[in-house]
């Protein structure tokens, strides 16, 4: 072991929280110590409860016990002091560490299954039609998060991905124009949701816009189809003042009172069509004379 070995040690893993990974990181720091097989085994019987009878096993003895200490003093340092006011028994580093793992071990298998569950939403979960921007980053991050105090590592650009894949189909052009002007792999999630905010209003500009546009043309459509009632001849005769047929002239023969196709010397047999149009100018010229009459 080189001089630069003795002074550059590792750092005694902390416990924090997830207690598979500190299991994995204080057992190889313990190993690489010479020391697990106290916490793997404890401390041997003949060091236990008996007099040694020669100066060699007292030695021994001494020599375990004094390991043991230090290997308790690593956990000490790797375990903080709430945790340790919780543990009864610390006679020794094997007592301490079967406390550890009753303690801890369960509650692993039970955030194990949790984040299996929230791996499982994490996938399913995708925009609503009509779901706004935050609304849907706000679960999506929720997610992460929760993801994360159970012991999930995730990578930003595996977030950013997730959100583009999960967007409605009515922003797949937005999803285009995103990849093609940015590299997701350093995309921000704040820069992902400042585009598709921009993105969100301009369509929302664009809709409004349109609905104007609706309902502008709807209204002068109805004023069209309103003339048309007024002028048409199947609306003839709706909402008019009562004609008086007095001035009504006959085309055929020139006589005051009755319409051509009311004259009784003209033959039925005539064009019922040019009749009816002809009928149809005669009256709009009478209303007409008859609105310039009253102003």
């Amino acid at each position: 072991m080189s001089i630069l070995d003795k002074f550059v040690q590792p750092s005694i893993p902390r416990f924090d929280g997830h207690y598979d990974y500190w299991l994995m990181m204080i057992e190889n720091f313990l190993w690489s110590k010479e020391m697990w097989s106290l916490v793997d085994e404890g401390i041997p019987a003949m060091a236990i409860g008996t007099t040694p009878t020669s100066e060699m096993q007292r030695r021994v003895v001494e020599e375990v016990k004094l390991k043991d200490l230090n290997v308790k003093n690593f956990l000490f340092h790797a375990i903080d002091r709430e945790i340790l006011e919780a543990i009864f028994d610390k006679g020794t580093s094997k007592a301490i560490w079967n406390l550890m793992k009753q303690k801890y071990q369960g509650s692993t298998k039970v955030k194990r299954a949790q984040l299996q569950t929230l791996r499982r939403e994490f996938e399913l979960l995708a925009m609503k039609e009509g779901e706004k921007v935050d609304n849907f980053l706000g679960q999506t991050l929720t997610l992460v998060k929760n993801m994360k105090s159970n012991g999930e590592t995730m990578e930003q650009s595996t977030v950013v991905s997730k959100i583009l894949r999960s967007l409605t189909a009515k922003l797949n052009y937005v999803v285009y124009s995103i990849e093609e002007s940015n590299d997701l792999s350093t995309l921000s999630i704040d820069e992902l949701h400042g585009s598709l905010l921009v993105h969100e209003q301009r369509m929302q500009g664009y809709h409004e816009e349109e609905h104007v546009l609706k309902v502008a043309q709807e209204d002068r459509s109805n004023r069209g189809r309103g003339r048309g009632v007024f002028r048409g001849g199947h609306g003839r005769g709706r909402g008019r003042q009562p004609l008086n047929k007095a001035i009504i002239e006959c085309f055929k023969y020139h006589r005051l009172g009755h319409f051509q196709y009311e004259c009784p010397s003209w033959e039925k047999k005539a064009n019922y069509v040019e009749l009816d149009e002809e009928e149809e100018i005669l009256l709009i010229s009478y209303e007409e004379t008859q609105q310039t009459k009253k102003e």
